[in-house]
């Protein structure tokens, strides 16, 4: 889920008020987003505790009213296989992500109040961060006594999304072992451990979902007359919930002639108002057209469907 993500730095222990749960969630867990903060808290309170030389989490001054660091940490991170996430604009997009999770002997990450998850950010670091996406909270199995494979998914609803989140999402994972203390209220904070690694993987793109289309007349053409291309490109806009053409954007013209299985470029055109796109060319033999568009940072490449025309 999408959740403001910033909160703000405690020095040697973790404000209270981060523990509150939605009552729409008030049952005996908490959810990923909720633990997000306690992670970034205790990151923040870490932090703070590092620029006055201090060390972080429990080993402060204060360490009884502080998290203790958990020996946990996160590789080999990857969300939806190493791909950008592209959303159109009412299907709920969910991607898988997988981790390792390296961590002490003595951490049990099969327990029941044990959380690990990932979230990609926006912002100077996770526990400065301005924005959130939290994954659900992964299912971790060990492969030894000191690693654990685990899986989870991340969920993208465009209704959440905004125009400006298209683009690139900084990568963080948090783990927190809970060892008995209550999910949404914990008795004794100083029980429970919090791992953060920042940055846990390189940045993932969130894009918004791209259409072309593609229309060769008059069919059939005679050999030497002219056929006229037109076409339109046009993305997600998370704003309205609709789509609308995407213009100034050079796309190619493409064809195949009859009988054969490659597309040869023929010329780039640029898109123009709603994105439409319209081009001539000299019927010389029969073949397809299409049209390729090779995406931008925050939109995918999309390739039209073929239209073929016979010339006579």
């Amino acid at each position: 889920m999408r959740i403001r993500a910033t909160v703000a730095a405690v020095s040697g222990a973790l404000a209270l008020s981060v523990f509150v749960v939605p009552a729409a969630q008030a049952d005996d867990s908490a959810s990923s987003a909720d633990i997000a903060k306690i992670a970034k808290s205790a990151a923040a309170a870490a932090a703070a505790d590092l620029a006055s030389g201090k060390s972080g989490f429990s080993a402060s001054v204060d360490a009884d009213d502080a998290p203790y660091a958990l020996d946990a940490t996160f590789s080999n991170v990857k969300v939806n296989k190493g791909k950008s996430i592209a959303v159109g604009t009412t299907k709920v997009v969910t991607v898988p992500v997988t981790f390792t999770l390296t961590h002490g002997a003595d951490v049990d990450v099969t327990a029941d109040d044990f959380v690990a998850a990932v979230e990609l950010y926006r912002g100077t670091s996770f526990e400065e961060s301005d924005w959130g996406w939290d994954t659900y909270q992964a299912v971790c199995t060990n492969t030894t006594s000191t690693k654990a494979a685990c899986t989870t998914a991340l969920e993208l609803d465009p209704a959440m999304l905004i125009n400006e989140d298209a683009g690139s999402w900084k990568v963080a994972g948090f783990a927190v072992a809970f060892n008995g203390q209550d999910m949404s209220d914990p008795e004794d904070i100083s029980k429970v451990g919090v791992a953060v690694t920042d940055p846990a993987a390189s940045s993932v793109k969130i894009q918004r979902y791209s259409k072309l289309t593609v229309n060769a007349s008059p069919e059939p053409v005679k050999k030497g007359k002219t056929i006229t291309v037109t076409g339109a490109l046009t993305r997600a806009n998370w704003d309205t919930g609709k789509y609308a053409g995407y213009t100034n954007q050079s796309v190619k013209l493409q064809f195949k002639k009859k009988g054969t299985t490659t597309y040869t470029n023929v010329k780039t055109i640029t898109s123009g108002s709603a994105g439409a796109l319209k081009t001539t060319v000299t019927a010389t033999t029969d073949g397809t057209f299409r049209y390729v568009f090779a995406g931008t940072s925050t939109t995918p490449a999309v390739t039209s469907s073929g239209d073929f025309v016979d010339v006579q």
